[in-house]
């Protein structure tokens, strides 16, 4: 069937809706399906009659779908899940595999879905709507105007800049900054941590900075050590840092130098793409995933929608220069190996917690 909503433009989703339904849609619940809400959510059920039920579930989404077809009775229509996520269920044959030039808008100039993503957006069963961020922040208050760091380098030298560090309680990114720290390049970083000579070097890095870092597990955690100056420096998730720079007013600053950078976006169960391949057509559109970042700071999958991010829906500024892909921000960026961590993370773990017990 071709995608109903192909001629919206022209005739108006209202139009086409053959019949009002609800869809029930996973994802990760805050301000982040506030962006999807304000986005593609509203502006869908406004056009087609459709009523949107939102499922805070996607921190369990993989459980949650392997839960649902052992009892024979899938009652989520879209889930938004981590790439690697997205592989397993894939294998399990959990969700539906996907045709993107078959099942997604093309670009505005007619490029295809396929050469309009970025790369690793598109999978076997999976299709990125937004590029997120694992990056240090600092308070600008805790250093001198003169003397304020700039690199993931200045992270590790307490002699410089001192002061406490918040870090994730994970190996994730923490092993791949310490490398870069130490003088890997960023496009190098995963083909050095392969070996156990560059495990070792991770890890000899990640002691001169043991001492002096307080381990985060939540989120909201960084932000608010940073607030309270119990720490110069902590690792976050950029778009928790902006979000305090602009609604909170902190004095922080991102470091992107070297940010570890992620893609997030949508798995279709199985049986289900029927009933949602006109919604997934709509959400993931050139104009759809530029909305989106008027209301959070996380880059577009598209490249067409990163010509067109414009300005923060409440408080007028520029989102550019806040979002992970934009070019002075992504010169060193370190694109997560989702492959590396899926065969490596178990091991790593616990060589991680073995380490934070001595």
């Amino acid at each position: 069937m071709t995608c109903a909503v192909a001629g919206a433009s022209a005739m108006g989703l209202a139009s086409l809706a053959q019949a009002q339904q609800t869809l029930n849609i996973v994802s990760w619940g805050g301000a982040y399906t506030m962006s999807q809400q304000k986005a593609y959510h509203e502006p869908w059920m406004e056009q087609t009659g459709d009523e949107i039920i939102n499922i805070d579930r996607s921190g369990n989404a993989l459980a949650g779908l392997r839960a649902q077809s052992q009892a024979g009775n899938v009652t989520w229509d879209l889930v938004d899940m981590l790439p690697a996520d997205a592989m397993i269920a894939c294998a399990e044959g959990l969700i539906e595999p996907l045709d993107h030039d078959e099942l997604l808008a093309d670009a505005p100039d007619g490029t295809p879905p396929s050469e309009d993503f970025v790369d690793g957006a598109l999978g076997e069963c999976f299709v990125a709507s937004i590029v997120y961020s694992n990056i240090v922040a600092f308070n600008t208050e805790m250093f001198p105007e003169d003397n304020q760091p700039s690199t993931i380098a200045d992270v590790f030298d307490l002699e410089q800049f001192p002061g406490k560090r918040t870090l994730l309680r994970k190996p994730i990114n923490n092993l791949e900054w310490a490398l870069v720290a130490d003088g890997v390049a960023p496009e190098d970083v995963y083909d050095v941590l392969e070996t156990e000579e560059g495990i070792q070097r991770a890890f000899a890095k990640l002691d001169t900075i043991k001492d002096h870092v307080i381990w985060w597990e939540e989120g909201a955690q960084p932000p608010q050590l940073l607030a309270d100056k119990e720490v110069a420096f902590g690792s976050a998730y950029n778009g928790r840092i902006f979000d305090a720079m602009v609604s909170e007013d902190q004095p922080f600053e991102i470091i992107w130098d070297a940010q570890v950078f992620e893609l997030d976006g949508w798995v279709v169960p199985v049986g289900k793409l029927d009933k949602v391949k006109d919604y997934l057509y709509f959400a993931t559109d050139t104009q759809r995933l530029a909305d989106q970042a008027q209301y959070i700071s996380y880059g577009p999958a598209r490249y067409s929608s990163s010509d067109m991010v414009s300005v923060h829906a409440e408080t007028g500024i520029d989102m550019m220069p806040h979002m992970p892909t934009f070019p002075p921000n992504f010169a060193t960026a370190i694109q997560k190996d989702d492959e590396f961590w899926a065969d490596y993370n178990d091991e790593l773990t616990q060589r991680f917690d073995a380490w934070l017990a001595q």
